[in-house]
């Protein structure tokens, strides 16, 4: 083999060689673009499964999420935001307006000693009542019964507003009615157990359905957030246009329970009395200067907040 051909085979070989290693270049290269895209995929995915999930635990859930909700309002409501629970005779001239909260403990004792006279004076037409429902009491002693209770108050009130006068009345009753630090409305099936005293939502599968499901909770939201409306912030209390009644105070001294209801029953009569004048028979229906229908000062309860 000559010189000269000799180097010309150590210049292809060398050639081959450089070749080669460029090939290996371009092929670690698009290992590692391939290994760094995958990686940022990884991190994106990663990184988006983060967010995703800060999302999902930033979104409100239970009673807060309920706020956001559509609302689906009870049948026999009024108002804005059908808020006004207005229940009587429509020809009554005056409106009585009552201020609750299911877990409260005065409430109750105010249902069981005087209950069956409002709704006495109800029937007979003396006055119409407005409802407002508060829930105060699940941010004192936390817990939700209130809500949960107001919201199944709301799926009686859309069978009839004499079922949820009666369901109230059962609510608040010395049969079911629980300790204020017991949030026993809080269960479902207890509101479903009081529910069963009531003719007209015993195994009634809508009123049922509407319960389990929170069908009236938005609503509830909606109620409970009139909470200060008039400037009411305790439970229970009676207003007459802007005027909030008072009863006379129970004197502090041992003594049955039938002898505090007797107490409190005179003491709500005579409020009442003072306030509206004469019970049916004697001029019932008419307010302080009598028979001017809703009283000097009152807005219209149907009229908005």
């Amino acid at each position: 083999m000559s010189t000269r051909n000799s180097q010309a085979s150590k210049t292809a070989a060398r050639e081959r060689i450089r070749a080669e290693r460029e090939r290996q270049k371009k092929k670690d290269r698009m290992r590692r673009q391939l290994v760094v895209a995958v990686s940022v995929v990884g991190v994106l995915a990663v990184a988006g499964g983060i967010g995703f999930a800060v999302m999902k635990a930033n979104e409100p859930t239970g009673w807060e999420a309920a706020k956001e909700a559509p609302q689906v309002a009870p049948a026999h409501t009024q108002g804005k935001d059908h808020t006004e629970i207005l229940i009587g005779d429509p020809k009554a001239t005056q409106t009585l307006e009552v201020f609750e909260d299911v877990r409260c403990p005065a409430c109750a004792a105010f249902e069981q000693s005087s209950g069956t006279a409002l709704l006495k004076d109800i029937k007979d037409g003396r006055y119409k009542v407005r409802y407002t429902m508060y829930s105060f009491i699940d941010g004192m002693q936390g817990g939700e019964g209130s809500k949960n209770a107001l919201s199944a108050l709301g799926a009686a009130l859309n069978v009839s507003p004499e079922a949820f006068l009666k369901y109230k009345t059962a609510l608040y009753s010395t049969k079911f009615h629980p300790d204020e630090r017991e949030d026993l409305y809080a269960k479902d099936s207890e509101l479903l157990k009081v529910a069963a005293e009531v003719p007209e939502l015993k195994n009634n599968k809508a009123f049922e359905t509407a319960v389990k499901k929170g069908t009236y909770d938005r609503w509830t939201m909606d109620m409970t957030a009139l909470f200060g409306r008039k400037g009411v912030k305790g439970t229970p209390t009676f207003m007459h246009g802007d005027k909030k009644l008072v009863m006379d105070q129970i004197p502090q001294r041992q003594m049955t329970q039938a002898q505090y209801n007797q107490l409190a029953l005179a003491g709500f009569k005579k409020m009442i009395d003072k306030e509206f004048g004469p019970a049916k028979g004697t001029g019932a229906g008419k307010g302080p200067g009598g028979g001017k229908g809703i009283r000097e000062g009152e807005k219209d309860p149907t009229g908005g907040h």
